[in-house]
């Protein structure tokens, strides 16, 4: 007993244990590194071109190849401004003011019907609901610049040639719009809370309009940026439907003005370019908060 009260005695006090818990690695330092050198290249990958575009536009015609792409050269900012919003007229506001009014209202317009096509499709039963999917899915495979000539054929019996209507209304369909609604609807809008809203005498219009839209809220704003986003940057449309430039989208004059004298108008090129993107990061900043907010508030279960 004494021997063994000693050995017990003699062991180190406070040591202990060296068994590492399971499931912790001990090193994650190089997967780490690895991780935020592919964030790095990637960030590089897409800020560069907004880097040029920032840089070239301060520079003149001469100062865009006697210079660095990278760097500043001559400032030249304000005279490319002042030629932008002076060439052809002064109709680079109008042309912003077009694109605006394509894209704000084709993408309200598309949110609407599209987010009112999905729920439909998601929470009615009727005959011959899959195959109508399958159509819209077919609608999102389907390359837009294929139905841009017959889309010119129809609204060319219809009288509706460079107007306004011929780029608002293939605007406001969008078979992505019908996809993403439907997908949001089956997985948001639960079919109990639908049935009570019945039992209290709602009707359907208003069970859509109070209920499932509150519900699809996150997926309407991003209905709404890509369709924003995708009318903005429609070039071959209004190419083709639109020869009146005071009609043109700004993507449609900006083209205009390269392909008239070519390098004696880069610069005005380029400062336009920049102009027609900060409508786009306006959008984005001021949607985002949307966004974040419907995301978390349908995380939450009430």
């Amino acid at each position: 007993m004494t021997s063994n009260r000693s050995a017990v005695s003699t062991r180190p006090k406070g040591r202990q244990s060296t068994a590492k818990p399971r499931g912790i690695t001990p090193r994650n330092g190089p997967s780490v590194v690895v991780t935020l050198a592919v964030l790095a290249l990637t960030s590089v990958y897409f800020l560069a071109p907004v880097w040029w575009l920032l840089i070239s536009s301060t520079k003149s015609n001469a100062g865009l190849f006697s210079s660095s792409g990278l760097w500043f050269g001559e400032f030249k900012l304000g005279d490319n401004l002042r030629d932008v919003f002076s060439a052809t007229g002064g109709l680079f506001p109008r042309w912003l003011g077009n694109s605006l009014f394509y894209a704000g209202l084709g993408g309200a317009l598309a949110t609407l019907f599209g987010t009112a096509c999905g729920y439909a499709i998601a929470k009615y039963e009727f005959r011959g609901r899959g195959l109508l999917f399958g159509c819209i899915m077919a609608g999102v495979l389907l390359p837009g610049a294929l139905l841009t000539v017959p889309l010119y054929l129809l609204f060319s019996g219809a009288g509706l040639v460079n107007t306004y209507w011929a780029v608002l209304i293939p605007a406001a369909v969008s078979p992505f719009a019908v996809y993403l609604a439907r997908i949001y609807a089956a997985a948001s809008v639960p079919d109990e809370l639908i049935e009570a809203a019945r039992v209290d005498g709602a009707g359907e219009v208003r069970i859509f309009s109070t209920i499932a839209l509150r519900l699809m809220s996150p997926a309407l704003v991003t209905i709404f940026l890509f369709t924003f986003v995708g009318i903005w940057n429609n070039f071959f449309l209004p190419l083709i439907m639109l020869s009146n430039e005071r009609l043109y989208p700004v993507t449609l004059g900006i083209y205009g003005w390269y392909t008239v004298t070519q390098h004696a108008t880069y610069a005005i090129v380029i400062t336009g370019s920049l102009l027609s993107v900060i409508p786009l990061v306006i959008a984005f900043l001021s949607l985002q908060r949307f966004w974040r907010s419907g995301l978390a508030g349908g995380g939450v279960k009430i």
